[in-house]
């Protein structure tokens, strides 16, 4: 899906065909056909575009025959996009700047070009391209941090779970939330030098700009700022991963106790019965109530046997 958008005054009109000061969006499907097509028709790199699909695709920068591209990871929530995996995911953004138009490329729906795509940031404009690119990576920062805040909500909930219960399912819920937490330790981390790298070599050409390079430093800052966090949260649940190890393997030895304990207090009138059960003179044996006797001898000796353990707080 190809959509070319223009703003005028501060609405976001869709357009028919390109044409100066415009954006151009694609979301997929896509086919490779399409993707030739779609080099051959904006006269960009076929590689530009196949690269911005690619999910493994580390954040960088490149330039080619004037035409410049920036890859950027960006989190996405795993609506089943890709089953058996973690709850969060990155993909990445690519975003292709030419003289005239800028043209951005994902191989999934994000929140980040959706936010433009909604028209929500009133103040951007896909003419003033530089400030588009710091407004996507603004906005791409924010997201971060806003499934950050997610993810630490989910890891209370799923703790409460698990201190109530031991399941695989409820385990897995926060092994995928660390799973999570690695994508975007990664990818906040090259982004992060991503962004340094652009400002150092001034890819961009905004350093004389001071208004958008003091942009550019805020949206270090608050990355750093993010990539701390995630840091800080997979320190967490890896903490809380090994006390519910412990907790769950505690758990088992109390049970084992427990189990022990009844076999124990079990075993007493077994043990009473075994030995009336011999074949030779025994206590009682002619005693008309000698069953009932026996009987009650045991209830006692168990309940003295489960006393002791109540004591020891085996129970």
């Amino acid at each position: 899906m190809i959509q070319i958008l223009k703003k005028e005054d501060k609405d976001l009109i869709e357009i028919q065909k390109v044409e100066k000061g415009c954006w151009v969006n694609i979301y997929p499907p896509f086919t490779t056909e399409n993707l030739e097509e779609i080099a051959k028709e904006y006269e960009i790199p076929y590689d530009f575009l196949v690269d911005s699909l690619d999910r493994d695709e580390m954040s960088r920068y490149d330039s080619e025959d004037d035409v410049d591209l920036i890859v950027l990871n960006t989190p996405i929530y795993n609506d089943n996009i890709i089953q058996d995996e973690s709850l969060f995911l990155t993909i990445p953004i690519g975003i292709i700047s030419k003289e005239e138009y800028i043209i951005t490329i994902s191989p999934y729906k994000n929140r980040v070009i959706d936010h433009f795509l909604e028209n929500r940031t009133k103040s951007f404009k896909p003419a003033d391209q530089k400030h588009f690119i710091l407004d996507i990576f603004d906005r791409n920062v924010y997201f971060f941090l806003y499934y950050l805040r997610d993810i630490n909500r989910q890891r209370n909930i799923f703790e409460k779970e698990i201190y109530i219960s031991s399941r695989n399912r409820d385990l897995k819920k926060v092994l995928d939330l660390q799973k999570s937490l690695v994508y975007f330790v990664t990818n906040l981390r090259a982004n992060g030098l991503l962004m340094m790298k652009i400002k150092r070599i001034d890819f961009l050409k905004i350093r004389q700009d001071e208004d958008n390079s003091d942009f550019l430093d805020d949206i270090i800052v608050d990355n750093l700022q993010a990539s701390e966090m995630s840091d800080i949260y997979t320190n967490i649940i890896k903490g809380t991963m090994d006390a519910f190890a412990s907790i769950i393997s505690n758990n088992l030895n109390v049970v084992m106790q427990r189990l022990t304990a009844v076999t124990i207090i079990l075993m007493v009138p077994t043990l009473v019965a075994s030995f009336y059960g011999t074949n030779v003179s025994l206590p009682l044996e002619n005693h008309p109530h000698a069953f009932f006797i026996i009987m009650v001898v045991s209830i006692m000796l168990s309940a003295i046997v489960a006393y002791f353990f109540l004591k020891k707080k085996w129970f």
